[in-house]
């Protein structure tokens, strides 16, 4: 802002004393100080405010203004409160170095004009950071990357003393700055996702504003500026839903610590065009992806015909070098089968599972601008499926398997997609066992889908089953039907569930333990804090309702499942 705008603003109560020739001046910033050199502390361009503290007789006022003019301050406005005046030697001294002069009224706080100032600065640098922005904008529409969100964090830390985030749908971070020399920790980013996701499906015009830990939050959606948003992972809105409308389950999300409740439309807009701008770089590195989608396609198309292995393995030795370059020996493989159910979405659900598996299975590990850069992912229907390559170790040949394990690889992300998918969503993924050679490929996709469909029967939003699953009793139980798990549970069960809530008598949390302690009394009964005797009096009374010999395998083993079932 310009020194003249000062005197135009009467709240101010700012007189100018000397220096009106100098007004068209630019003033970027103010400092409040009554050190005798403030030196230190000035950078240019600043409007010096003082209570003339630091001056103890007249011979003083020429060494402060000529320290002042020295740094490349702006002007000098000196405060009325403590001497009653602006005293003269102070104005010649000004006039000599031709520093500009006000005098501040004894009835204005320092305060005032410094919140004026700093507000009307910050509206300018916003208008040129908008300006930075839309060039690099173009630059990066018109032709080669051009740095990636992180070119665009930095301006906002420079020029609006902004500090921001990018965030993926699940809370890995993209980029962004330090705070204290370490990255934004990995739970703050989970719970920023997660209140996104949340958002998303939300009434409520955006950014979404979240204080977590005592530090305000402003969220703003990355949506996809591709060709290809249409098929985005899109979550259903409810009715009016505004900005909400159309929130893309794998959106990412720009993290701004302020709070934007009472931002001006100006920022509002820049931080939105700063939205459209790190869209551009997502869907530059997701055009990268192409050739490995490709890949998995074809690979994939093959198997589900029945193609000769050699065939196959002909497209597994094109497919290795991409997805791991450098690789001497041909790599194991996994396939993973991820389904998204989203109530009156049904003909995008297959691309939407496919955005979301590519997520899900980012290698950390990976070095590159895009760290899933190992992950080939196609979909088949409703189905994505990813073909994951693994370097053979020397784990496999003493009976250890490697590879993606079904309980963790959804366990860092379960909640941000459970808080996206609602109530009326879900996701359910199946994880094969590895695989050595083509002919394999066919039997693990079939294992990845047999997987799948156990943990489609499992409670909740967002679940996974593993290979090791299948030889377990848990792979029939999902293909019962439900009328005969209803009836069978409710034989065994409902009598002891009729029993505690009519006595407290906590008869199924203690079968639950008898059999998990495999019909040890001393154990059961020490994990329970009972007396042995009265444990056997509670599986005596479970026994006499239900008509079952807990000492019998066969009746044991009826209990259990009626418990897995139920």
């Amino acid at each position: 802002m310009r020194l003249r705008a000062l005197l135009d603003t009467d709240a101010l109560g700012l007189k100018l004393l000397g220096g009106e020739e100098e007004l068209d001046r630019t003033v970027r910033g103010v400092m409040t100080t009554d050190l005798r050199d403030p030196s230190r502390y000035l950078s240019g361009g600043e409007l010096v405010l003082t209570g003339l503290a630091w001056r103890r007789d007249a011979a003083d006022s020429e060494p402060f203004v000529r320290i002042l003019v020295r740094a490349g301050v702006a002007a000098l406005a000196a405060g009325e409160a403590e001497l009653g005046e602006v005293p003269d030697d102070l104005v010649v001294a000004c006039a000599r170095h031709r520093l500009p002069l006000f005098s501040v009224h004894e009835s204005v706080a320092f305060a005032t004009i410094t919140e004026h100032v700093a507000r009307q600065v910050s509206s300018e640098r916003a208008g040129d950071l908008a300006a930075v922005v839309e060039r690099h904008r173009r630059m990066m529409t018109g032709g080669p990357a051009g740095g990636g969100p992180e070119v665009i964090l930095d301006l906002l830390g420079s020029d609006l003393d902004l500090r921001a985030w990018v965030l993926s749908c699940t809370g890995r971070l993209i980029a962004g700055p330090t705070v204290n020399g370490a990255a934004l920790p990995a739970d703050r980013c989970v719970t920023l996702a997660t209140e996104q996701q949340a958002a998303g499906r939300a009434p409520r015009r955006g950014p979404h504003r979240v204080t977590v830990q005592n530090t305000t939050y402003s969220l703003f959606p990355v949506r996809s500026a591709g060709r290809d948003a249409e098929a985005a992972a899109t979550a259903p809105a409810p009715q009016g839903a505004g900005e909400a409308a159309g929130a893309a389950l794998s959106d990412w999300v720009l993290a701004v610590e302020a709070d934007a409740g009472d931002w001006p439309e100006e920022r509002l807009d820049l931080l939105h065009g700063v939205t459209q701008l790190i869209a551009v770089e997502r869907d530059r590195r997701d055009a990268a992806r192409t050739v490995r989608r490709r890949l998995a396609q074809e690979v994939l198309e093959l198997v589900q015909t029945s193609a000769p292995p050699a065939e196959i393995a002909a497209r597994l030795r094109v497919a290795a070098p991409v997805l791991l370059p450098g690789l001497g020996a041909a790599p194991h493989w996994q396939v993973v089968v991820a389904r998204l159910e989203q109530e009156g979405r049904d003909a995008e659900t297959g691309a939407a599972a496919q955005a979301l598996l590519e997520e899900i299975l980012v290698d950390p590990l990976a070095t590159g601008p895009e760290p899933s850069d190992r992950i080939a992912v196609a979909h088949l229907g409703d189905e994505a499926v990813a073909l994951v390559p693994l370097p053979s170790v020397a784990a496999e040949a003493e009976g250890r398997q490697s590879g993606v394990l079904a309980d963790a690889l959804l366990a860092a992300v379960e909640g941000p997609l459970s808080a996206g998918l609602g109530e009326d969503g879900r996701l359910t993924v199946g994880v094969s066992a590895t695989v050595h050679a083509a002919e394999g490929l066919r039997g693990a996709l079939e294992e990845a889908r047999h997987a799948r469909r156990v943990a489609a029967a499992r409670p909740g939003r967002v679940c996974a089953a593993g290979h090791q699953e299948l030889a377990s009793h848990v792979l029939l139980l999902p293909f019962v039907p439900d009328d005969v798990r209803r009836a069978f549970t409710a034989r065994l069960l409902d009598p002891l569930r009729e029993y505690d809530r009519r006595h407290r008598a906590e008869l199924i949390p203690t079968l639950e333990a008898f059999l998990d302690c495999d019909g040890s009394w001393t154990r059961c009964a020490t994990r329970l804090h009972l007396h042995v005797n009265t444990l056997r009096y509670r599986v005596g009374r479970i026994e006499q309702l239900t008509g079952r010999d807990l000492s019998r395998l066969e009746d044991k083993l009826d209990f259990f499942l009626a418990l897995r079932m139920s």
